[in-house]
């Protein structure tokens, strides 16, 4: 178990690491979670909700269900339900909703919906500890839907083959669409994020939705730049969601990611805690621990930031530890250097005096430069590429 008060003292966990953050609904706490962490955070909401009031899809889907109610209404989220009352009674249908839904056997997804629910006036037939969709779509079947209506709650995300399931069980459906993902009216913010998973400038980027994560695909298709942003996906940057139903259009296109084992923002953020220090390379380097994280390193467990072009060249110079690497190949690690090597020898310069220990970098003259890599881990190190 990740322990928080093992860390330095002097700076948190994600301390020297940049994630990017594309959720719209809590945002600021997710942001914030990370901050306290120590993580530098690149905000980019991919989506905005419709209000529910606004939203004729849900009042016609209500009047709906006012006017026949259904056998059984599936309940999948907390924000989602009780937005859905809070909208009825708006419009004037709050009390004759929720009369009908005193006459449904009610199903919800987990805790949180549960709590809303009860705090509606109404009583959950059943909950799966699990708090999976699955679970809930795996007893609907087992007791069998033919001839059933049944009102499932959308929020915003693939329910991947569950209405279909139902309605393939001879279940009539009700989709409830309690609120609506939208692209974001700045799509400045979102060009920015893809840029900088591209350019490998991030170190996680998180996703507490499906069409979050669909929606930034989406944009760097319209860009031309999918496949890089894939391809850093899926090695570089660590693409963290909240559970496996946000996964789902990462994991359709091959991107494997990590998951919290409780599908919650502080988990997300804990899990955050273990892979992104575990993923930073550490090496012992001229009596001392040097530990590269994307924009800081740590030397013997002191926080040390390090401008991009410092980290650019400590990288390159990481890829072969204790071996010299030319000026010229150097030259070509630094982005946008063009083509005197004199940008080297500046950076190199400004590099030594971030780390505070110009001695963990040796000059090789008329060769390059290396990491003086401490003999003891010659062995281990010098196959690495």
């Amino acid at each position: 178990m990740y322990d928080e008060r093992e860390q330095s003292p002097e700076h948190g966990p994600l301390a020297g690491f940049t994630v990017g953050v594309t959720a719209a609904r809590r945002a600021d706490e997710l942001g914030a979670l990370l901050e306290r962490r120590g993580a530098a955070v690149l905000h980019a909401p991919a989506l905005r909700i419709v209000p529910l009031s606004d939203d004729s899809e849900l009042l016609a889907a209500t009047k709906e269900i006012i006017g026949r109610a259904p056998d059984i209404a599936v309940a999948t989220t907390a924000i989602g339900f009780r937005g859905w009352v809070e909208a009825a009674d708006g419009w004037g249908l709050g009390e004759d909703l929720l009369e009908r839904l005193r006459e449904v056997r009610i199903l919800a997804r987990g805790p949180k919906v549960k709590g809303a629910i009860r705090a509606a006036g109404l009583t959950e037939e059943w909950s799966p500890a699990s708090e999976s969709m699955a679970e809930v779509l795996d007893r609907l079947l087992e007791e069998g839907v033919d001839g059933l209506r049944i009102a499932v709650q959308l929020h915003g995300e693939p329910l991947p083959g569950f209405v279909e399931s139902l309605r393939a069980g001879g279940a009539e459906v009700v989709g409830v669409p309690v609120y609506r993902w939208l692209p974001p009216e700045d799509i400045g913010p979102v060009d920015r994020l893809v840029d900088a998973v591209v350019a490998r400038t991030l170190d996680a980027v998180t996703f507490t939705s499906a069409p979050a994560a669909a929606s930034l695909l989406s944009r760097a298709e319209e860009r031309g730049l999918l496949d890089d942003l894939l391809a850093a996906l899926g090695r570089d940057v660590l693409p963290a969601c909240v559970g496996p139903v946000t996964a789902l259009p990462l994991q359709a296109r091959g991107v494997g990611t990590v998951q919290p084992e409780r599908f919650r923002l502080g988990p997300l953020v804990q899990l955050l805690c273990r892979e992104l220090p575990s993923r930073a390379r550490t090496l012992p380097v001229a009596g001392h621990r040097l530990e590269i994280r994307g924009h800081a390193v740590l030397v013997d467990g002191e926080l040390r930031p390090v401008p991009p072009a410092g980290m650019s060249l400590l990288r390159a110079l990481s890829r072969k530890p204790g071996w010299v690497v030319s000026r010229a190949e150097l030259l070509r690690a630094l982005p946008g250097a063009g083509r005197d090597e004199h940008a080297v020898e500046t950076a190199m310069a400004r590099l030594r005096t971030a780390l505070g220990a110009p001695k963990l970098i040796q000059t090789v003259v008329k060769r390059g430069y290396r990491l003086a890599l401490d003999p003891a881990a010659d062995t281990k190190y010098d196959a690495v590429v």
